[in-house]
């Protein structure tokens, strides 16, 4: 019985998997069973920051896993401590971090310290504002702050507090406020919902509305932190600091990795016993995640990261003389395409075929996410595979 065959028969189908069984990896590369190859432009969906086995996340998870694998969150381990500070430092300073496991978890601890901080200031502020088009994860908090119902359906029904306005829009938000609202909650750069990106004006004017109604504003920087944008933290783009933010996917190099970090008045708000994790912030994980975070926070890698950016944006827009291809949207190496093209999914289809890892989001949106170290010589392979990949699509 074949892999395939063996994963259907043991595996629930909740992914709509290709059939390819990849067995290792290394930088932009993967490998099947059967020894194929694939350029990775999807990069875990923003996990592999630094591609896949980077050799720093290896060595860290080597030398502390022979030392301390887990300890309770009763005590505090070494690194631990460490990842905190630099993630400390590189927001600016007065915050404190939570660990978690996953981009979910975060925004559960992230919705539930937004209507805590209210509560304890003896106020009955429970309602979060979230956007159309949004993805915050598929637990039932994080599920019900999604301003998709795709996702929704069958699933109903969403828990209650939680309101959608229009992205970009902020008569939209303040139609959505009331003496209930505690938090407005987005991503700067709307992943699953077709790379949408905020506009500048919009998130100043959303931070006024915030600092003038004791409102939290709430950042998403689960696929858009990390170096994804070519700023450490998206935020950096906007010149605005929220007063928490969360974070995943790319912070430890592919291991499973959260985190909620909020300004000190609202960190505080969180007293033992309020919230937990068992897993969370455990020293194998914390050790891998400052090799990333001391990489990635380089200011000449990140300089690389954006200009990498620019230089996949060109390329693609030099394609559009030739392929139904419509708006490029994003920053840095978080981008989506729009194709114009009767059936998209088969240029995820072919891709394959040609040895190219490629995603598909919001229907018709290409998602480009490769590790922020690819090189440019790997790019050069990348828009060779993807002119081989839409010649046979519209053929």
């Amino acid at each position: 019985m074949s892999y395939i065959e063996r994963a259907k028969n043991s595996i629930m189908n909740t992914y709509k998997r290709n059939e390819v069984v990849l067995v290792n990896g290394k930088g932009s590369y993967v490998f099947d069973e059967k020894g194929n190859k694939y350029l990775d432009f999807t990069g875990g969906i923003a996990v592999c920051s630094l591609g896949h086995c980077p050799d720093e996340v290896i060595e860290a998870v080597e030398i502390q896993i022979k030392k301390l694998i887990h300890t309770s969150n009763l005590y505090f381990t070494i690194p631990q401590i460490e990842l905190a500070e630099r993630l400390v430092k590189l927001s600016g300073g007065n915050v404190k971090v939570f660990f978690c496991n996953s981009g979910a978890e975060a925004n559960e601890g992230a919705i539930k310290l937004a209507r805590k901080y209210h509560r304890k200031k003896g106020k009955d502020r429970y309602e979060i504002i979230t956007f159309l088009n949004s993805f915050h994860g598929r637990t039932y908090g994080s599920l019900s702050a999604t301003g998709q119902t795709k996702f929704h359906k069958d699933f109903e029904p969403m828990l209650p507090g939680f309101k959608f306005a229009q992205l970009n829009n902020i008569e939209s938000v303040k139609s959505q406020l009331t003496p209930n609202t505690a938090g407005i909650m987005l991503e700067l750069i709307q992943g699953e919902g077709g790379i949408n990106v905020c506009s500048e004006d919009f998130i100043r004017e959303l931070k006024n509305i915030c600092d003038q109604n004791d409102i939290l504003l709430i950042f998403d920087e689960i696929q858009t932190g990390i170096g994804r944008t070519g700023r450490f933290f998206c935020f950096e783009h906007f010149g605005i600091k929220p007063h928490i933010f969360t974070l995943a996917k790319g912070i430890a190099g592919g291991l499973p990795m959260g985190a909620i970090i909020a300004v000190d008045k609202v960190a505080e708000s969180l007293e033992p016993g309020t919230h937990a994790t068992t897993f969370g912030g455990g020293p194998v994980i914390c050790s891998a995640a400052i090799r990333v975070v001391d990489k990635i926070s380089e200011e000449v890698f990140l300089k690389e990261v954006r200009e990498k950016g620019v230089y996949i944006e060109e390329g693609i827009r030099k394609m559009k003389d030739k392929y139904p291809l419509g708006e490029i949207r994003g920053i840095g190496l978080l981008r989506g395409v729009e194709l114009q093209m009767d059936e998209p999914a088969k240029v995820v289809e072919l891709g394959l075929k040609n040895g190219l890892l490629l995603n598909i989001t919001a229907g018709n949106i290409l998602r480009l996410l490769p590790p922020l170290n690819i090189k440019r010589e790997e790019i050069d392979e990348f828009f060779e595979k993807l002119v081989h990949t839409f010649d046979g699509v519209i053929k």
